[in-house]
């Protein structure tokens, strides 16, 4: 069956148009365009992002190639190079941000009968940073080290369908644990995060607000045994003890009883440390929320690979947060027709046969459902025979 729109186009529609009018609005976004809005701005960046282009000139162009398909993504011409540059170095990046969070709740909707494999009530999080390496030349707003530049993506995971439902994008100097302390995470819920958020006061922090962590314990920090208790046999728990901190800092900031359960990992042949202040699980389903905890480093390993936040086509502050918010915005759109898809594609293999079928004209969903068939074409219409 024919249809009349792309397919870009149909995914374009998962954004809704009223709310982004009035962030556009909210922040002014219009104000001064002049026949390329800020419409025309997303839907060019988020080509760059699905099509995984390199330059201004390759939106440009890849967009006037389209022909007449631009009405259907609500565009009247493609831009020229050096408009595209001009709205993304002068138009706030917050727009996009906003929108972000927007689509979040969205995917969140859509997470119903996706929770955790865990059997605990608790919401549980991931907290980490991964650094984006800048050329120091092009970005000297972004110093990072003596001949390096860069900026720092901030991201808590949601286990509840793998969402990133935290993003802030910061220097490259700024430590993670600064960024830690400005948030509010719910009370009851568990926080798993690496040795670089190990800090006294942001743990006793979190235990009085009720805020459950599990992390790692840093080979040279002293404690006292309080308890100890036995492990089942042939576990990979060695050991599950209570202690007390006992360093002249932690007795100042982090007085509090905690747990350490010891891990045996064979397939790498080394023991992991763990410290939380969860203490009604048993030490294996500690392991194991460490262990998922892996599931953040998979989402920046993804992020980084299939969508462009490497290489930039603005270099001042604003056009580099604008393509980041968009390649964001771009994940979480691919996440949502990971989640509404029978196919049960992996995201990676799903966005890549999805750039190859942009400006296809077929019903998303039939294509989401059954990428691979070629859909049915319709009847010729039968020639009349002449008569002699």
């Amino acid at each position: 069956m024919s249809h009349n729109t792309s397919l870009f186009a149909e995914i374009l529609k998962l954004i809704p148009a009223n709310v982004f009018k009035r962030i556009v609005k909210l922040h002014g976004g219009d104000r001064y365009a002049k026949g390329f809005t800020c419409h025309d701005q997303l839907v060019s960046m988020l080509f760059l992002q699905f099509a995984r282009l390199n330059s201004l000139r390759e939106i440009s162009d890849g967009l006037r190639v389209t022909c007449g398909k631009l009405n259907h993504l609500g565009m009247k011409k493609a831009p020229s190079k050096s408009t595209l540059s001009y709205a993304n170095e002068h138009r706030s990046f917050k727009m996009y941000e906003d929108l972000f969070y927007t689509i979040l709740e969205k995917c969140m909707s859509e997470t119903n009968g996706k929770k955790q494999k865990f059997r605990f009530e608790n919401k549980l999080y991931s907290m980490d940073a991964t650094v984006i390496d800048l050329c120091a030349s092009a970005f000297p707003w972004a110093h990072f080290r003596q001949t390096k530049g860069a900026v720092k993506l901030h991201t808590i995971l949601d286990h509840d369908g793998y969402l990133p439902v935290f993003m802030d994008i910061t220097e490259g100097s700024r430590h993670e644990v600064k960024v830690a302390h400005e948030i509010e995470f719910p009370s009851g819920c568990i926080v798993t995060m690496d040795r670089g958020y190990f800090d006294y006061e942001l743990f006793n922090k979190w235990d009085e607000q009720g805020v459950f962590f599990v992390t790692r314990l840093k080979s040279n920090t002293p404690y006292e045994v309080i308890e100890s208790y036995s492990v089942p046999e042939g576990s990979n728990i060695s050991s599950d003890e209570d202690i007390l901190l006992t360093s002249n800092t932690a007795a100042k900031k982090c007085s509090i009883k905690l747990r350490r359960v010891c891990v045996r990992d064979a397939e790498q042949d080394r023991e992991y440390v763990l410290l939380t202040n969860k203490m009604d699980l048993v030490g294996k389903t500690i392991a194991a929320i460490y262990k998922d905890r892996w599931e953040i480093e998979l989402f920046f390993k993804c992020l980084k690979q299939n969508f462009r936040i490497r290489t930039f086509v603005g270099t001042n502050a604003n056009a580099l947060k604008i393509q980041i918010w968009t390649a964001l915005i771009t994940l979480l759109l691919t996440k949502l027709l990971q989640f509404r898809s029978k196919t049960h594609l992996p995201l990676c293999r799903l966005l890549a046969i999805l750039r190859l079928n942009l400006f296809t004209y077929r019903s998303l969903m039939e294509w989401l459902n059954d990428p691979f068939t070629i859909p049915e074409q319709p009847p010729e219409p039968e020639q009349l025979s002449m008569a002699i």
